[in-house]
């Protein structure tokens, strides 16, 4: 383990960022590819917060709007089958998210349940119960997580390697925005290295070859780090739980080599942003780093690290949302998501994105 490993504590709940209605023909429902599209044909919004101009492009325009020797930072996790039916001792069908893997080889898991074509939180369990997943594996529940109304701490008792199991007897998560299953890779991004995420960490998954290639023509550098996702089912106001995250030696000295030189480091994802800024210092320099963060960026906790972002769609009240508005402020936020609205820009996982430039 690095010396800089962090474990830090995050608050009870978190104050509602920002609110608004989002309909539900926002929701994406399905990968841009089925709807003809290829992935870096999704729509882009570039906001600008020094003037307030609002542009409105694809995502395959991004090179123009960056510069030489800008430095993307991204997040090389790949996402997990993470959701796997179980069953209790009763015969009642659940199924079982894996969200973290914690030390000393537990996890933190939620249980939903089936309803349809999707899933429900389901509010039960008891400390010790034995859940039967597939293949004759199990799960033990030993403990609800410190601070949670929905995550037990577990034990996983499988047959082989959990990459490999997963793989055969797994599924991506998805929710009821999502009403059909679609192949476990429309959920990775096309730069993942290793896999470990609940959930696709989604603000890369537009990038495609074609788009890495042309940046790079243009001079801009590529800071991979990891976090690997939990889940994104969040009680109201419940903040994001601990997440592994890994800061090579390599990445961290761009973006300070960027950040002296008076360059932009763009975050790819809040993902991205929670790694960087928990191995950040007061000043914004970066050092390497590995563990399990808890850090929780606010208005109150501002950016130290990046400069501008690339982001999705965020849900009403998030704790995404607050983290935002610590790099752009609450009045460029909001005329940024109304535009979004107003345009009919589309919202999760397979929707489109958000280049917030500072």
């Amino acid at each position: 383990m690095n010396p800089h490993t962090t474990r830090s504590s995050t608050p009870a709940m978190l104050p509602h960022p920002l609110d608004f209605e989002l309909p539900r023909k926002l929701e994406a429902a399905e990968p841009p590819e089925a709807r003809g599209l290829s992935r870096d044909e999704v729509r882009l919004l570039v906001s600008r917060r020094p003037d307030g101009r609002i542009v409105h492009a694809r995502f395959r325009e991004l090179p123009r709007f960056l510069r030489s020797g800008d430095v993307l930072a991204i997040n090389t996790s790949g996402t997990m089958n993470a959701a796997l039916a179980a069953k209790r001792a009763d015969g009642a069908p659940l199924v079982l998210h894996l969200s973290t893997r914690l030390p000393a080889n537990l996890w933190t898991v939620e249980l939903r349940r089936p309803d349809g074509v999707a899933t429900e939180p389901f509010r039960g369990g008891e400390p010790g119960e034995h859940l039967d997943l597939p293949e004759g594996g199990g799960a033990t529940l030993h403990a609800r997580y410190p601070g949670s109304l929905r995550l037990w701490v577990a034990t996983l008792d499988l047959p082989r390697p959990l990459e490999e199991y997963l793989d055969e007897n797994g599924a991506p998560i998805r929710y009821r925005h999502v009403p059909e299953s679609w192949p476990p890779g429309c959920y990775q991004t096309v730069y993942a290295t290793e896999k470990g995420s609940a959930e696709m960490p989604s603000a890369g998954r537009a990038f495609t070859p074609e788009v890495i290639t042309r940046l790079v023509a243009r001079g801009v550098q590529f800071a991979p780090l990891l976090l690997h996702t939990g889940v994104s089912s969040p009680e109201d106001g419940e903040p994001p739980c601990e997440e592994y995250y890994r800061v090579p030696p390599e990445s961290a000295r761009l973006v300070n080599a960027a950040r002296r030189s008076g360059r932009r480091v763009v975050a790819v994802g809040t993902t991205v942003v929670r790694a960087l800024e928990t191995v950040a210092e007061e000043d914004g320099t970066v050092h390497p780093g590995e563990g399990w963060t808890g850090l929780v960026v606010t208005p109150e906790r501002p950016l130290r690290a990046a400069d501008a972002m690339i982001t999705g769609w965020h849900e009403p009240r998030s704790s995404h949302l607050a983290m935002l508005e610590a790099l752009a402020g609450r009045e460029h936020l909001e005329a940024a998501y109304a535009a979004a609205l107003a345009e009919g820009y589309l919202w999760h996982e397979f929707g489109d994105l958000h280049l917030i430039l500072t």
